[in-house]
Formats: C-alpha cells, structure tokens, sequence
C-alpha cells in the first residue's frame, strides 16, 4: 500500500498556518480541529511543521509569554516529507524510528496532505484484515 492510497481514503485536505502567524492561532486550530500538527506553509511552500508536542515544550522553556511569540518560533523547520508513491511499511519505520508522528506529503514541492502515525496503523491493520479474509476465503475452498 502506499501513500497515496491513504489520501485517497481520507483526503487530501490540510489546515496549515503561517510563519508569521501568532501561537495563539495554532492553538486554536490544534484545539478546534482536533489537530496534532500543522504544516507552516510560506508563499505555497512548506516551511516547517508545528506539532502539541513543539508548542508545549516550548511553553515549558518560555513560560506564558510564549503565547506572542510567532509560529516561526517554534516551528520544526526541517521537515521530514513523503510523497505519494512512497510505501506504508516503510515510512512506518522512519517515524518509528525518528519519533515522528505527521508527516507531511509533498509532490513537486508543494504540499498534497498529510498522514499520521495513525493512518499508517490503520492501513496497515485494513491491509491485514483483507490478507485474513482472503486466506479464509482460500481454505473454505
């Protein structure tokens, strides 16, 4: 399976947010859209990726003045990405093994969604749930 088999299935659609744009509004997308990460997009290029987990161990070095600060501030701004072509399996085990959980999936170097650690555990499970299904189907032959 591969990635673009999960867009596909879920969509392609990705709330991003600005370098410049305040802290503050990246709380409110994470809050109200029930968030993880958010791509920091610049002039239709993808910047960085602003995670709960950038937001609050920035908050825990800075305090509550952290809330003026600008995205661009606490940003990750080396990107891991994929592409659409790139497998389930294996991007698995990058964000295992980075500790990543979004990754951010880009063709031509602009940006087509996003999948999470999650997505790949689904399409893996449903990947599994069909060989299963199949084999029994086989057997009661």
């Amino acid at each position: 399976m591969r990635i673009g088999d999960i867009l596909k299935s879920k969509g392609s659609a990705v709330t991003t947010v600005a370098p410049d744009a305040p802290v503050t509004e990246v709380l409110r997308f994470i809050a109200e859209g029930n968030l993880g990460a958010l791509p920091v997009v610049d002039a239709g290029r993808l910047v960085g990726i602003v995670s709960e987990r950038d937001v609050v161990r920035r908050l825990h070095q800075r305090g509550s003045g952290l809330l003026d600060a600008r995205v661009s501030e606490v940003m990750t701004p080396d990107v891991v990405t994929c592409t659409p072509d790139d497998g389930v399996g294996d991007l698995g085990k990058i964000m295992t093994d980075r500790r990543i959980r979004h990754l951010p999936v880009v063709v031509d170097g602009e940006l087509a969604g996003i999948v999470s650690i999650g997505d790949l555990v689904k399409a893996r499970i449903d990947m599994l749930e069909l060989e299963r299904e199949q084999l029994e189907s086989y057997i009661a032959r």
